[in-house]
C-alpha cells in the first residue's frame, strides 16, 4: 500500500446526531476535492470515533502523514491543552506517522471573513 495523506476532522461532540451532520459533510467534501487523501472525522467527547480511532483507522488505510484540524472557532482549552495531549499519545502510539496539528479553523483570516458576510445576509 502507498503512503498516504490523511486529515482527521477534529470536532467537540454532541449527544445531537444531528450535531455531527456539518462535520460529516466537510470530510465529505475533503474527499470530492481530493481522492487521495483519506479523511476521518474524530470528536473530544460524547460521540465515536475519537481521535486515537479515528487516527488509527486512516493508518489502517495506509496514512502515513496525519494532520489534525480541529474545527474549533479558536484555542480554547481543548485546543490548547487537550488536543496536544491526545496527539503525544498518538505519536508515541506511531512513531513512523508524522503527525501536525493545524490552528483551529474560526482563526483563519477565510473564515473570519465568510462568517462576517454571514453575519451581513439578510
Amino acid at each position: 500500500m502507498n503512503a498516504t495523506r490523511g486529515i482527521v476532522l477534529f470536532a467537540h461532540g454532541s449527544r445531537d446526531e444531528r450535531w455531527r451532520a456539518p462535520v460529516e459533510a466537510v470530510a465529505r467534501r475533503v474527499a470530492e476535492l481530493d481522492p487521495q487523501t483519506k479523511v476521518s472525522c474524530a470528536y473530544l467527547e460524547l460521540v465515536q470515533p475519537d481521535l486515537r480511532g479515528a487516527a488509527e483507522a486512516l493508518i489502517v488505510q495506509g496514512a502515513r502523514t496525519i494532520r489534525v484540524l480541529p474545527l474549533f472557532l479558536g484555542m480554547g482549552r481543548h485546543v490548547r491543552e487537550d488536543l496536544p495531549r491526545l496527539l503525544d499519545d498518538l505519536r508515541a502510539r506511531h512513531p513512523a506517522v508524522e503527525f501536525t496539528l493545524a490552528g483551529a479553523v474560526g482563526e483563519a483570516p477565510e473564515v473570519i471573513e465568510l462568517l462576517a458576510r454571514k453575519a451581513l445576509e439578510s
